[in-house]
């Protein structure tokens, strides 16, 4: 392998490697690395991680989603069936029925 001072950048070759991106391991001249959570990347490599990173939001997005959705239907079954209990314990008056013609019968 060639000393790192001898190197050539990846994309420009007729300039010379001041680093190398820690994800594709090619060698790079300073316009075409990025300081990218206190590592050098180079471009393409900072857009594949950046699709990760999207990629990965976009699921936990749905997942956070679909969880709110089951929260909320549970909430409001609760809601009904604790509304419904209410009106089993109440007086009968309170159906809509008159309970003194049933007496009669």
């Amino acid at each position: 392998m060639t000393h790192f001072g001898q190197q050539r950048c990846f994309i420009h070759p007729s300039r010379e490697a001041v680093s190398l991106c820690l994800e594709c391991r090619h060698a790079f001249c300073r316009e075409c690395v990025v300081d990218h959570d206190g590592r050098l990347v180079c471009a393409t490599c900072l857009a594949r991680l950046r699709a990760t990173v999207a990629r990965d939001n976009r699921v936990l997005r749905g997942l956070r989603t679909g969880i709110a959705g089951v929260l909320a239907v549970l909430f409001c079954w609760m809601i009904f069936y604790m509304f419904g209990r209410l009106l089993m314990m109440s007086a009968p008056e309170h159906h809509g029925f008159d309970t003194s013609e049933q007496e009669q019968q």
